[in-house]
Parts: structure tokens; C-alpha cells; sequence
């Protein structure tokens, strides 16, 4: 076969240094959203859905087939961290946490994940980031070590 093809689907969390809750604005957050929508675009990874609340962050993504996982969360991170002190001189100690999450789903789950994404507000009305964190590890049986995974 020539021709190389690939449909991935990507839940991907992470969260502000020591989930500080830097993003409580909510006007700006949904500008922050917008932005690593055209990141992920650019990189050639279709943004389907991007919520959170003020100490973390979904991402609902395509993954391009030529692009590895970690770079393109490093490569969010990056320059969303940038653009948010760009963009608000207050948040200047502003930074993300040194890890992420990185969910596959499959394309039945889709939707569901878009709305999960949608409701984060309503959601962590009851369940904390840590929370949400271990269930979904535990949802895809990945073992986490609790001493790497707050910072």
C-alpha cells in the first residue's frame, strides 16, 4: 500500500502548575480554547472539542499521522503558555503542569467525549481535577504514581 492513513482520536487533560486556578474568567479561557484550536489545527491535528475549567484542560483532537503525541501537547503548552502571559500581564507566573493525560477513542465515543467536554463546569461542581484524573487512568488501566502526577 502507498498511501499511509491513519483516523485517531485523542482525549487529552492537563493542568495548570499545582492546579492553580488561573483561568477562572471564563471569557478568557474560551479565547484560550480558540488559540489551542488553531494550535492543534496548525499542527495538523483537527480540533473537535476544547473545554476545561480555571486549573485544567480537555482537548477532543485528531491526531495527524505525522505527528507524535508528546509534541503536539509540548507544542500546546508552549505556546499557550506564551500567549496567555501575551495576553494577560496578571498571569505572569502562569505555567501547566510538566504532564498530561493522552485518552484514545474510539470513534463510537466520540460525541459522548464532546459532550463530557462540554459540561466540565457543571462536572466539577462534584468531582475534583484529581478526581476526574484517577478515574479516567483507571477507566483506561493505566497506573499512575500519585508523587509524579500533581505537580
Amino acid at each position: 500500500m502507498s498511501q499511509s492513513l491513519a483516523m485517531i482520536y485523542l482525549h487529552i487533560i492537563f493542568s495548570t502548575k499545582n492546579r492553580r486556578p488561573f483561568l477562572r474568567d471564563k471569557d478568557f479561557r474560551l479565547r484560550l480554547h480558540a488559540y489551542l484550536a488553531r494550535v492543534c489545527n496548525n499542527m495538523g491535528c483537527n480540533a473537535l472539542k476544547i473545554g476545561g475549567v480555571e486549573d485544567h484542560t480537555h482537548l477532543l483532537t485528531q491526531l495527524a499521522r505525522t505527528v507524535a503525541i508528546a509534541k503536539l501537547v509540548q507544542e500546546l503548552k508552549r505556546s499557550s503558555s506564551k500567549w496567555i502571559k501575551s495576553e494577560n500581564s496578571k498571569l505572569y507566573e502562569f505555567s501547566w503542569q510538566s504532564g498530561y493525560g493522552a485518552f484514545s477513542i474510539s470513534p463510537s465515543h466520540v460525541t459522548p467525549t464532546d459532550g463530557y467536554i462540554e459540561r466540565q463546569e457543571e462536572h466539577h461542581r462534584t468531582e475534583s481535577y484529581k478526581e476526574e484524573f484517577r478515574r479516567l487512568c483507571k477507566k483506561y488501566n493505566i497506573e499512575i504514581d500519585e508523587r509524579y502526577c500533581w505537580d
